[in-house]
């Protein structure tokens, strides 16, 4: 697993550099994972600037300008909050790449619209913002786990 990650890290970097781009993530439910894993690669510094682990509502609204009407109407664990989040980070970083995670990792905080295991993924790259939900399987480090690598991967297949 963790060659994997490191393989898939490279390419998005190889991705990210060959076009000129950075990239900047906002992440909720995994907490860091991403910025994690894309600096455990030697050289990431030249194409990753940095994120947010926007946790609470108020940290989403405050530093990527998600609006409290869509987090009142569709809550934090929705396509409207990820796709706000993607861009509020590009735009907040400057970049023209970004990625963001919003989710339920369990084992407390499911609900029968949102189980455990649900986790909304929105990319924004070059202006095109898009987002996929996801329902994952496992114990709370596997969803985090899963997030970050379909986010990467959805990354590598929005830049290629």
């Amino acid at each position: 697993m963790e060659q994997e990650i490191t393989r898939l890290v490279t390419q998005v970097g190889d991705a990210l550099t060959s076009r000129g781009r950075f990239l900047a993530t906002a992440e909720s439910c995994t907490g860091g994972l991403v910025a994690c894993l894309l600096t455990d690669v030697s050289g990431s510094s030249a194409w990753y600037v940095g994120g947010v682990v926007a946790y609470a509502n108020h940290i989403k609204e405050e530093l990527l300008g998600v609006p409290k009407m869509t987090l009142s109407a569709h809550g934090a664990v929705s396509e409207e909050t990820v796709l706000a989040m993607a861009m509020g980070a590009a735009r907040r970083f400057n970049t023209r790449c970004a990625l963001a995670i919003s989710g339920v990792a369990g084992p407390l905080g499911g609900s029968l619209e949102k189980p455990v295991g649900t986790v909304w993924i929105g990319w924004s790259v070059d202006g095109r913002v898009s987002a996929e939900l996801f329902l994952f399987s496992g114990d709370r480090l596997a969803v985090k786990q899963q997030s970050a690598q379909v986010a990467l991967e959805g990354l590598l297949g929005r830049l290629r």
